[in-house]
């Protein structure tokens, strides 16, 4: 048992080390300069003409708020709806939204991007949100179901006892019943939101609305060749912060949602 767990041990240390180095040396070449250390390359980020500017922040806020307000949702409602309703097709459709999983998104975005433009939304960070919030449903839906699911009936029927609808158990049992799994779910969409680089390039054209990810790309594609690397690794440092304090903070919620969810079914 001790050389199992001593096995264990090691596995996991060697896992994190393999992880963590590549964070960990692009903090240490964000703040090393050709003098010793400091904040000169967080300057430059900041204060070069195609740098970093508060207006790519707030975009990319902007786009992960509307990802994951939009994911949690429609997964919310989906997952009810499969995981506690009967109805014609139910298996047949659940499955037909999780094929979605087996198309490679980058293949359809020009096809998106056309659709965006017909319906007024091209080169807006509404579209790019809906776009985003598209690739999110499949596995977030998933999430949600099989979250539901592991509910005992005995809750919802005691609300529905009680005189609450469906709508009126889900929003004053069940929520609190998978909050979880809703945790597990909304930091996977802004993970994604915000560190998406691909769905942007494409869907966005104005400088104006360039995400964080876009901003820290520019720099390096619009200096003639000259590639501040100092500069891209405080970037990619400033882009890693954020998520891995929210997932520090949210980390337990997010263990309990993955077990209860992607493991079950």
């Amino acid at each position: 048992m001790k050389l199992r767990n001593a096995g264990f041990g090691v596995t996991g240390a060697a896992l994190a080390v393999l992880f963590l180095f590549p964070l960990l040396w692009s903090a240490w070449a964000s703040v090393r300069t050709p003098t010793g250390f400091g904040t000169e390359n967080y300057r430059r980020l900041f204060t070069s003409d195609n740098g970093i500017r508060v207006e790519h922040v707030v975009n990319s806020l902007t786009v992960c708020a509307l990802t994951v307000g939009g994911t949690l949702l429609v997964a919310t409602l989906g997952g009810y709806a499969f995981g506690r309703f009967t109805f014609p097709g139910k298996n047949a459709l659940f499955l037909l939204t999780l094929a979605i999983l087996m198309v490679p998104y980058a293949t359809i975005l020009i096809a998106l991007y056309v659709l965006l433009g017909w319906i007024g939304l091209q080169d807006s960070l509404l579209g790019l949100s809906l776009v985003l919030i598209m690739f999110q449903l499949p596995f977030s839906i998933f999430m949600m179901r099989n979250a539901f699911e592991a509910i005992p009936k005995e809750l919802e029927e005691s609300a529905l006892i009680d005189g609450c609808n469906s709508f009126g158990a889900l929003t004053r049992v069940m929520l609190h019943a998978v909050r979880p799994g809703l945790i597990t779910v909304g930091l996977f969409a802004f993970l994604t939101s915000w560190s998406e680089f691909f769905a942007p390039l494409i869907l966005l054209n104005s400088t104006s609305k360039f995400t964080v990810m876009l901003a820290v790309v520019n720099m390096r594609t619009a200096s003639f060749g000259a590639i501040d690397y100092a500069a891209l690794e405080a970037g990619v440092t400033f882009m890693a912060v954020p998520c891995l304090l929210l997932f520090l903070v949210l980390q337990r919620s997010y263990v309990r949602g993955f077990m209860s969810g992607a493991l079950r079914g």
